[in-house]
């Protein structure tokens, strides 16, 4: 396949899947600026605005599992397609929204499409390129995973500023309908799809399982971890769990094959990534909720201090995908989970008159280091599979990705509430010296992901075959 395709067919192709990922992992946090907003504006309580962001990741978190047997099932132009036609479908009934439950019915229909897409790109990349190849190519697609949530702040925040909130909608349907047109004309197949039978008891498991999971610890940041429904669905989530992994690795053809783990370099760069994924979404809130109620920046403002980084990260990843060409994963890994820690020891100790450019310098070393680690773990993972695993290893990449950033972000928001509470200083420094407390906790957990790069194979083995 990797021979059959011309180059400028390739690059036309990668083009549209990093312009479809990039607005559809932007789309997935751009709504969280707004919360406050649409809180007061539907007369709704924080228990209940937060399920437009945690609705969105159960949507996400119980489909990406499925993903790999979707992916044999249809063809990867029709795959492509829907996961766009989703994320428009979507945008189009939220921005008409008249009530909260149609909003909430959009943001689902939008999470159904982002499901699909990440690990259908990082398939496609595996078919297409050689190993050799890959991490540049995973370098471009960075530009997506992490340049996308980057600004997110910012956008959201000028959108909010300047029109109304539907607009973070509006903006999205010409865009989503101009890449369904550009897939209609030059997508094309890598695969054309098979009549596979489906396991619906796996199906079950696989979504009561992930579902319950995602929703106990996205929960547990509103209602307590002692609140019964938190523990209860944590509890049913990982029965469901174990029982679909025990399936899964007594089937002769499963839903998401779990041999992917006998890979080591697969197993390594998966606990790797979930420090680095708790440690990034973690940021993604932490730092806004010090710059604008620490400091009492407005949202489009707390944004516009996040960006240089943001445009840093953006023109990095590229590059960094080139060095993990020519230099192998554990170089990059070792750089980036330095520099991600030293980023959480820069701000353990914040407070109301940090200087702003301070403040912008170490987010730059933050995003430094995850452009030197983020997409070189995908492609170190998926490098290490044989072909036909590369759809199996994507789906459960993302999974773990959806299962670290839920549970890891409700850990981080328990422990800023626990350190907000034992606080007695004025509001603004309460926030501050609460935000500064939570990153040693991070801090903590960026040193363990360095101890791990450690013992990271040199060099990977490719494996031809399973």
């Amino acid at each position: 396949m990797q021979n059959e395709i011309s180059s400028k067919m390739k690059k036309l192709l990668v083009t549209i899947l990093i312009v479809g990922c990039f607005f559809s992992t932007l789309n997935q946090t751009l709504l969280n600026v707004a919360l406050s907003e649409l809180m007061q504006i539907f007369n709704v309580t924080p228990a209940t605005i937060q399920w437009l962001a945690t609705g969105f990741m159960l949507v996400n978190g119980v489909l990406v599992p499925i993903t790999a047997y979707l992916m044999k099932r249809f063809s990867t132009r029709k795959m492509f397609i829907s996961s766009m036609a989703f994320l428009l479908i979507g945008s189009i009934v939220a921005a008409c929204a008249p009530n909260f439950g149609m909003l909430l019915a959009g943001r689902m229909i939008q999470a159904a499409g982002a499901g699909i897409i990440l690990p259908l790109m990082m398939t496609i990349i595996v078919y297409l390129y050689p190993a050799e190849q890959r991490g540049a190519i995973m370098g471009k697609m960075g530009f997506a995973i992490i340049f996308a949530p980057a600004i997110a702040p910012t956008v959201g925040g000028f959108i909010l500023e300047f029109v109304s909130w539907r607009y973070l909608f509006i903006m999205m349907i010409p865009i989503s309908a101009a890449i369904i047109l550009l897939a209609f004309k030059y997508m094309i197949n890598i695969e054309e799809g098979s009549k596979l039978s489906l396991d619906l008891t796996s199906v079950i498991y696989s979504t009561i399982g992930f579902g319950a999971v995602l929703y106990g610890f996205s929960s547990a940041g509103s209602r307590g971890w002692g609140d019964w429904l938190v523990l209860a669905t944590i509890f049913v989530g990982g029965v469901c769990i174990y029982l679909f992994s025990r399936r899964m690795l007594a089937s002769k053809e499963p839903l998401l094959n779990l041999r992917v783990f006998t890979y080591k370099m697969f197993t390594m760069t998966s606990i790797i990534n979930i420090a680095i994924t708790i440690l990034m979404y973690a940021d993604l809130i932490l730092l806004p909720i010090y710059l604008q109620d620490g400091r009492g920046f407005n949202p489009f403002i707390a944004g516009l201090i996040l960006l240089p980084a943001a445009i840093i990260n953006a023109f990095l990843s590229p590059v960094t995908g080139k060095l993990f060409d020519r230099f192998g994963a554990k170089p990059l890994f070792i750089i980036g989970t330095m520099l991600i820690a030293l980023s959480m020891l820069l701000v353990i100790d914040l407070s109301t008159t940090m200087s702003v450019t301070y403040i912008v310098i170490r987010t730059i070393i933050l995003r430094i280091g995850l452009a030197f680690i983020t997409m070189p773990l995908n492609t170190a993972a998926l490098n290490a599979l044989p072909q036909e695993l590369a759809s199996h290893g994507s789906a459960v990449n993302n999974t773990v990705r959806q299962l670290a950033g839920a549970i890891g972000t409700a850990v981080i928001v328990t422990i800023y509430t626990m350190q907000l509470s034992n606080i007695s200083l004025t509001a603004n420094e309460g926030y501050a010296t609460a935000a500064g407390n939570t990153y040693i906790w991070m801090l903590g957990l960026a040193v363990i992901a360095i101890g791990i790069t450690l013992f990271v194979p040199t060099k990977i083995v490719q494996n031809k075959t399973s």
